[in-house]
């Protein structure tokens, strides 16, 4: 059984991205490359075809993570084929839960941040970097990389391993 996660933003060339490229890393370190499947989305598809913004990708691979990519919009029939859809902030969370098909459908949305059990529980958004400087890049990767290793042990709980 393949374990198939999908981080979305807005425009799928900041937060997501980051998340995604994060995650997978957390993913190959653990050993579940062939059972754990991580992608990225935005809920708009201004930025469809673009790469990742330029400063996500020099955070990333100053961090030492992959950096590829390719912005895509998130589509309302991808709640069938994925487990888990992990929302950057509270705003994606609502539109998504909005877009799912059934209610079941709308229970595989998440924030990110909720798998950090050091977060303020009342102020779970990964800020949108992209109107700032790369100082709110930087930010939003320490963000990222510390909500994945509590996202890590809900998806091995959930894959039983």
């Amino acid at each position: 059984m393949t374990f198939r996660v999908c981080f979305v933003c807005t425009g799928n060339i900041c937060r997501s991205p980051m998340a995604e490229h994060v995650f997978r890393s957390r993913v190959r370190e653990a050993g579940l490359t062939g059972l754990v499947e991580v992608d990225s989305a935005g809920t708009d598809g201004w930025h469809e075809g673009d790469g990742a913004d330029p400063r996500t990708v020099h955070v990333l691979r100053e961090a030492g993570h992959d950096s590829g990519h390719t912005a895509r919009q998130f589509r309302r029939d991808w709640f069938d084929r994925l487990d888990l859809i992990v929302a950057l902030d509270a705003g994606h969370l609502r539109t998504l839960r909005r877009l799912a098909p059934t209610p079941q459908d709308a229970e595989k949305v998440r924030l990110l941040r909720s798998f950090d059990p050091s977060a303020d529980p009342d102020d779970l958004d990964v800020p949108d970097p992209y109107y700032g400087d790369a100082a709110g890049f930087e930010h939003c990767l320490k963000l990222v990389e510390a909500a994945s290793d509590g996202l890590l042990d809900a998806v091995r709980a959930r894959l039983g391993a």
